[in-house]
């Protein structure tokens, strides 16, 4: 475990070279800042609310999604999936130091790393064991709201950033639905870009930027101009499969 600056841990993946955090930003403040709060912003009045959570790591994106529903007191119905190709990882939670803002929840990753799901009133959450690819496939067409776009990046772990990836993503997202990630990278973008995705800056205090993609046009973020990124980065590709 490594104690990044919001005071909350993250850990360190030796598979991949990588935080599963930004240790500058803070595990749960990143959580929250760059994938729970620009999402409920749009959609917290929604009567259900359906999330991937691409992919599960320490949990804190999905717990986030919780802690949100809960703290504000959202009558809809939350429903998460999310796969994860770790087991022994997923089996390492219960022994995670989690922020005190988790504490109601603990009992949450105990039954998903039990069982691999959890159920209460309007909560919903299932924990996939494998290759998130394989995954999307069981999914029917325009099935969530939200995704939360949170691999390791993609010069780690590039298959799932590519722009097949994204079109198997632009399947399974509904037209009105909001994609969120940390990366800001222009082979990322062009992936999304290319999939017909409208791109905006998720950008705040204390948090260096992030990317919102939808496939519909946004109010209250400022787009990405594309076409003059392009043009001056005429060479640039996106990752392909």
């Amino acid at each position: 475990m490594v104690l990044s600056e919001d005071g909350s841990y993250t850990a360190y993946s030796k598979e991949y070279g990588e935080h599963y955090h930004s240790t500058k930003d803070g595990a749960l403040y990143e959580s929250l800042v760059k994938h729970v709060e620009p999402a409920f912003k749009i959609k917290q009045n929604q009567d259900e609310i359906n999330i991937l959570d691409i992919c599960f790591g320490l949990g804190f994106n999905s717990l986030a999604a919780i802690y949100y529903h809960k703290k504000n007191a959202l009558t809809s119905k939350l429903n998460i999936f999310s796969p994860e190709l770790d087991a022994s990882l997923v089996k390492s939670l219960l022994n995670f130091s989690y922020p005190k803002e988790f504490d109601d929840l603990l009992h949450i990753v105990t039954n998903l790393v039990k069982n691999g799901v959890y159920d209460e009133e309007n909560l919903h959450v299932e924990l996939f064991l494998g290759d998130a690819r394989e995954y999307l496939k069981k999914f029917p067409k325009e099935k969530f709201d939200i995704v939360y776009q949170d691999a390791f990046s993609p010069s780690a772990n590039p298959a799932l950033w590519t722009k097949e990836y994204f079109s198997d993503i632009k399947n399974i997202i509904k037209e009105n639905g909001i994609l969120t990630t940390y990366s800001i990278a222009l082979p990322t973008r062009l992936a999304l870009y290319e999939n017909g995705f409208h791109l905006y800056i998720n950008q705040g205090e204390g948090f260096r930027d992030a990317t919102i993609a939808s496939l519909s046009p946004l109010n209250g973020f400022v787009g990405v101009d594309m076409e003059h990124k392009i043009k001056c980065n005429p060479n640039a590709l996106s990752l392909r499969d």
